[in-house]
């Protein structure tokens, strides 16, 4: 019989094909770098046998290890500001892996089956499913990186950045693959260098150990810390319906937990709901007049210029950045405020200085302050 674990893990795997978004969460969750090396190992295999007999099986699951995963890791860092390359790498590199492995994996079986039983139809079906495997990449890239649709979907129409690379060059990267593959480098790698490649699993391991803590806490019908800390996770893989339901909860737990109201009041601008994100920031400045370095302000100033009430949308912003005055956002959204109230000089004013504030920004926050800046020079050409 199956093991319990192994019947998971092949869940997780068909699961690729129709909640893709979904298994990405629950493939770092629950996932095993160590079975996704395998069932790669193992279509590998099953793909030289049926298709391409002129690579060796474990080809595939090198490539992605050693060109195309780094080459994502890169393009992380260049277009989703997911940090250093050092930094992303030991943070990211083991669920990336898996999630990609995996996504290969589920990408080959109506390869393997179209071979097997419909070899007619395998060069269609194959384009179809490399298609698809782009989609299951955009998934565990916005999953692992917790990046937005664009940026997501740019690194993925750029991944092949890496791999045109490595065929250019395939001659001496072939050579070094096959050494890396080879039984006398494998014994090298485990004596010599376990402890070293045994740490790439820790990225993983540590965002799965942290995420069973905070599931054992959340039994606690009492714990609204630990169900807002599961929606944290879930709102950073943008996996929206349930951070909501993990917010909530917390809220359900204590109304106090402000927040899971502010996050939630988030969450619903972002979607559009603003009648819900306006009840949400209003509830949050009445449990905490400045919470989150009074950002509730902020927040709440954008959600009346979305309802068109801007004159209280300016009330709002200018109250925040008299607090925050170097905050793009913030500035960028008074000049708006100010723009709509008539007020062209001073919204100018605010739109110069956002631009300012995101120049003067700490190296760290540039990137993440960079968008106002654009939107408030496209303000100030406009005129």
């Amino acid at each position: 019989m199956l093991s319990s674990g192994l019947i998971r893990h092949l869940s997780l795997l068909l699961r690729l094909w129709y909640r893709p978004g979904a298994a990405m969460g629950e493939i770092l969750d629950r996932g095993s770098l160590l079975f996704a090396s395998i069932v790669a190992l193992a279509a590998g295999f099953a793909l030289r046998s049926a298709v391409a007999p002129v690579f060796g099986f474990y080809m595939p699951l090198l490539i992605l290890a050693v060109i195309y995963v780094p080459g994502l890791l890169l393009l992380g860092t260049l277009i989703a500001h997911t940090g250093s390359p050092g930094t992303a790498f030991q943070r990211d590199y083991s669920p990336l892996l898996t999630c990609v492995a995996m996504a290969w994996s589920a990408a080959q079986v109506p390869v393997l089956l179209a071979a097997w039983f419909a070899p007619v139809a395998l060069d269609a079906i194959a384009s179809a499913a490399y298609l698809y495997l782009a989609v299951l990449i955009f998934f565990a890239v916005r999953t692992v990186f917790g990046a937005g649709n664009g940026a997501s979907a740019a690194i993925v129409c750029l991944s092949w950045v890496p791999l045109a690379a490595a065929a250019l060059l395939w001659g001496p990267i072939s050579m070094v693959l096959r050494l890396l593959a080879s039984p006398f480098f494998l014994l090298y790698i485990i004596y010599y260098l376990g402890a070293e490649f045994g740490r790439l699993g820790e990225g993983l391991r540590s965002g799965q150990n942290y995420r069973r803590m905070l599931e054992a806490a959340a039994v606690n019908p009492h714990d609204g810390e630990a169900q807002y800390q599961l929606g944290l996770i879930h709102q950073q893989r943008r996996q929206y319906t349930e951070a909501i339901r993990r917010f909530e909860a917390a809220v359900a737990i204590d109304p106090t937990e402000t927040d899971a109201q502010f996050q939630l009041g988030r969450i619903a601008r972002e979607q559009g709901r603003m009648d819900e994100a306006l009840a949400r920031f209003e509830t949050v400045l009445r449990q905490d007049e400045k919470h989150s370095s009074s950002e509730a302000h902020r927040e709440l100033g954008a959600v009346y210029l979305a309802l068109g009430r801007a004159a209280e949308a300016e009330r709002e912003l200018a109250l925040y950045t008299a607090r925050r005055e170097y905050d793009p956002e913030g500035l960028y959204w008074y000049g708006e405020a100010l723009e709509r109230n008539g007020k062209a000089d001073a919204a100018r004013d605010a739109f110069a200085r956002a631009v300012e504030a995101a120049r003067t920004a700490p190296r760290y926050r540039r990137h993440i302050v960079a968008k106002w800046s654009r939107l408030a020079q496209r303000r100030l050409r406009r005129g």
